[in-house]
């Protein structure tokens, strides 16, 4: 059995107002065996990496290696766009050592809502996937029910949007406070075989032979980064 802990702390500041919201990592960042092209930070897998995205969105020319100067980079983006990073599991056991959510058993998750608590700025929450098994939707319904909240569905496109009011009653004077969740499509290419079957990228496949999964997810992302 492979215990999986996070190895990351949440990287959120006073200002942050966007909240990316994950899973677990993949078990060679929590072991220190990193690949080449990893980043020793948030979503720092370069085959499955939300920064390859954001990287081509804002044409930054991020590093993609082991270095201090790599993470700086990273840091210094979600800095100047008030963008923090809080994944929702902390830990959890594995019976193989992989990247699998569905392989992952005796879970045990972060307070992603006491965090809301202690940053009142955020008001978006950005996941890294939908309310598939064990993804990080789906752990946060869950992680809600325990304080009285859920989801309520604003838009079924995708991604799709969801917000929720949460009380500020640690706040004197303030009343709720409305927080909006956006589903993002997965940056992992186990995603690439539901963005083909859906509509939209048919329709701009069609448009454009050259028009692919990567290009899909830029389009998608860009309006939340």
């Amino acid at each position: 059995m492979f215990k999986h802990q996070h190895p990351y702390q949440p990287f959120i500041n006073e200002d942050t107002t966007k909240l990316i919201v994950g899973t677990l990592p993949p078990p060679r960042f929590s072991t220190g065996d990193l690949l080449e092209k990893d980043v020793d930070f948030c979503y720092g897998s370069y085959y499955n990496s939300l920064w390859l995205y954001i990287n081509k969105i804002h044409n930054l020319g991020l590093r993609f290696d082991n270095s201090e100067a790599a993470i700086e980079e990273r840091k210094q983006f979600l800095i100047a766009h008030k963008i923090g990073v809080c994944d929702i599991v902390d830990f959890c056991e594995r019976d193989k050592i992989d990247a699998s959510d569905l392989g992952m058993k005796n879970i045990v998750l972060r307070d992603v809502v006491g965090y809301l608590k202690k940053f009142p700025n955020i008001d978006t929450l950005l996941f890294t996937g939908g309310n598939s098994k064990n993804g990080p939707e789906y752990f946060f319904r869950k992680h809600i029910r325990d304080y009285g909240l859920k989801l309520e569905l604003i838009s079924n496109e995708v991604p799709r949007i969801h917000e929720f009011e949460m009380p500020n009653d640690h706040i004197e004077g303030e009343g709720k406070r409305v927080v909006k969740t956006v589903s993002l499509t997965s940056s992992s290419g186990s995603a690439n075989r539901a963005i083909g079957s859906m509509a939209l990228y048919k329709q701009l496949k069609q448009s454009d032979s050259n028009f692919n999964t990567f290009d899909f997810r830029v389009m998608q992302y860009r309006e939340f980064f």
